[in-house]
């Protein structure tokens, strides 16, 4: 009941300083991660939470799986269709690019093996722009570089997964061996995304018989139904949760648009709250004696992965696009290390491997310095783009107004270029 007065008093606060938050570099995923840190052993001492407590796994887990549904419902195939290039060069080169460069520098400063050097960097290779959520749900940010970070994050979550538990598999003992096999990953992978395509299409079949059918007051609760019996049988048959989620959600959006619009704004309440109590419970783990069990090296891991390996693997893909300047620097700079590196590192940390917990104390460092990072700096970049839509650039070639259109109008009108300038998406 302890955890659950102080969930309720961090759920309070950061309600109270929302407001705040949107208007300044105060973050509410700072604040549940910071709330965490302060009721833990490491100062006050009220909350007694280990990384391998039963309450941080279940956390983790349905967080993740509450996180991965919602995005997978805010993909847009169309969207995607017209424009994919640009997400495509992300996913495609920039993701590959900073999952080795982070891999070569754990390696070669703290000294971890190459596979488990390639673990981590698998691990924090995802991005999640809900630590920068004043970048992606700003109107005045340019609708392509918004779209670029909402696929990129909403899908690389997603691929990273199979090399992590490869990886895992392959630094696991041998005693381990079998249970975490690249046989049984496979299979468990394959019988999720079954799962998740499987399901929605069996329910939106239901549908359409004549008796059947939710009423407009109940038809949020549809999708909500799906995610439930969805998580419970990969948790039964031993199916990839992740998988499944993301890809459940991507198909009832394909199919029942309007079931997704009425679920938005339930799913979106219960994966803000499943996030604020895992971000509560990792904060938890974040003691004097995790940061000073990592090395001056990992230190220097850390911070490059922020402020090198993420900016330049994404600039280089970028090359060629026709993002102005500030886009490309903006974009490059939000790659916050997401949630699901968080749910990730705690896989590494449970699954027993020989060099897990040194490998989870640099992946916890990395993200803690990350949310502050990121989570600091998207207001007052977001309002570098709006100056520029009053005010204009010196030097701005672009033929536009340089004022915010009267009300009613669409965004791409106020957005800036991106690879998609004359077809921008309303879904990001």
């Amino acid at each position: 009941m302890v955890l659950v007065i102080v969930f309720g008093v961090a759920l309070l606060v950061a309600v109270l300083l929302s407001g705040l938050a949107a208007r300044s570099v105060l973050s509410t995923s700072l604040l549940f991660s910071a709330g965490g840190a302060l009721v833990s052993d490491g100062f006050l001492g009220i909350v007694h939470i280990t990384p391998g407590s039963d309450i941080v796994r279940i956390t983790a887990d349905l967080a993740l799986f509450a996180v991965l549904f919602t995005d997978g419902m805010h993909v847009s195939f169309p969207a995607l269709r017209r424009a994919w290039r640009n997400p495509a060069r992300a996913l495609g080169l920039g993701m590959p690019l900073a999952f080795l460069g982070v891999a070569l520098l754990t390696h070669f400063l703290v000294g971890l093996d190459w596979t488990t050097s390639f673990l981590v960097g698998a691990v924090l290779a995802p991005t999640d722009p809900v630590f920068a959520s004043a970048i992606v749900g700003r109107k005045e940010v340019p609708a392509g570089l918004r779209q670029l970070l909402n696929i990129e994050s909403g899908v690389n979550d997603g691929l990273a997964l199979p090399f992590v538990l490869v990886f895992i598999a392959a630094a696991a003992p041998a005693d381990h061996a079998e249970d975490v096999g690249v046989a049984s990953i496979a299979s468990e992978l394959l019988l999720g995304l079954l799962f998740g395509v499987a399901l929605p299409l069996l329910v939106h079949w239901l549908v359409q018989f004549r008796l059947l059918g939710p009423e407009p007051r109940l038809q949020p609760l549809l999708p909500l139904a799906v995610g439930v019996i969805l998580y419970a049988a990969c948790h039964l048959t031993h199916a990839n949760a992740y998988l499944a989620a993301f890809s459940a959600g991507a198909v009832i959006a394909a199919l029942a648009p309007q079931a997704t619009d009425a679920f938005d704004p339930l799913g979106g309440a219960l994966a803000e709250l499943a996030k604020f109590a895992a971000l509560l419970v990792f904060g938890a783990l974040l003691t004097p004696r995790l940061f000073g069990d990592l090395s001056v090296g990992g230190y220097a891991v850390a911070v490059l992965c922020i402020v090198l390996i993420r900016p330049a693997s994404l600039l280089l893909s970028l090359v060629g696009t026709d993002f102005h300047r500030k886009e490309k620097l903006t974009a490059a700079w939000f790659g916050p290390k997401g949630f699901a590196s968080v749910v990730y590192g705690l896989l590494v940390l449970q699954a027993g491997i020989p060099q897990g917990e040194e490998a989870f104390t640099l992946i916890a460092v990395t993200i803690a310095f990350s949310i502050v990072a990121h989570s600091s700096t998207d207001v007052p970049i977001a309002r570098v783009f709006d100056v520029e839509e009053l005010i204009g650039l010196p030097g701005d070639d672009r033929k536009q107004q340089h004022r915010l259109p009267p009300p009613g109008k669409d965004d791409e009108e106020r957005s800036g270029s991106g690879a998609n300038r004359r077809d921008r998406s309303h879904t990001d």
